[in-house]
């Protein structure tokens, strides 16, 4: 199974990012959150992280076709596997459904907000409503992320954040405590150095 994809980006058609790897030019498919973080990128060296699978309806007589799916991060590749899960979505679906940045996805997810998760292209109420259901309490550490398309300087504050929420579940803490306590921590308005700094706050918090 193929892991990663690491090459120059010749070009982005579409869904379709084309990486020369050695002697191969690779099409590989991108979601377009993914393709908003590659623009700019042409002729440069990325590494591209992938799923694959097989495309095709044998049950009709077409020939199933092995395909590739390329993702930035790992956080990314185990969201997108995780809105495949949902019935009445898949990859295909997922592909052309999953337009905006992760993290606004997923904040959606967790606030159950269906309204504008029904925006999304081929995601009507009743898809929006089983992704709330099945994902609503898997949402937290994506909800966290970066926009990694917007280069601003909250970006490694955020990351330090989704760190602490990490290291919180390493602690015991459920996904909603875990949130929880970052939220009450961030609405003082002070500003972190480390996650060591967060766990502190947070824990002395707690003690007063």
């Amino acid at each position: 199974m193929i892991a990663s994809i690491r090459g120059p980006l010749k070009s982005l058609e579409g869904t379709s990012a084309y990486i020369q790897a050695g002697p191969f030019l690779l099409e590989v498919y991108i979601p377009d959150f993914v393709r908003r973080q590659l623009q700019g990128k042409i002729g440069q060296e990325v590494e591209l992280l992938t799923m694959a699978y097989l495309d095709g309806n044998p049950q009709k007589g077409g020939r199933m076709t092995p395909r590739v799916i390329g993702f930035m991060t790992e956080a990314e590749r185990t969201f997108f596997e995780l809105i495949c899960s949902v019935d009445g979505l898949g990859i295909k679906k997922a592909l052309a459904a999953i337009v905006r940045p992760v993290r606004e996805v997923a904040y959606a997810i967790e606030q159950q907000d269906t309204k504008t998760l029904s925006t999304l292209p081929g995601i009507g109420p009743a898809v929006a409503e089983r992704i709330v259901a099945k994902l609503r309490r898997k949402m937290t550490r994506f909800a966290l992320m970066v926009d990694r398309t917007s280069d601003t300087a909250d970006a490694p504050y955020r990351d330090m954040m989704s760190e602490t929420f990490e290291a919180l579940i390493a602690l015991g803490h459920t996904h909603d405590d875990a949130r929880n306590k970052i939220d009450s921590v961030e609405s003082s308005g002070k500003k972190y150095k480390s996650v060591e700094d967060v766990l502190s706050a947070i824990y002395q918090q707690e003690y007063k």
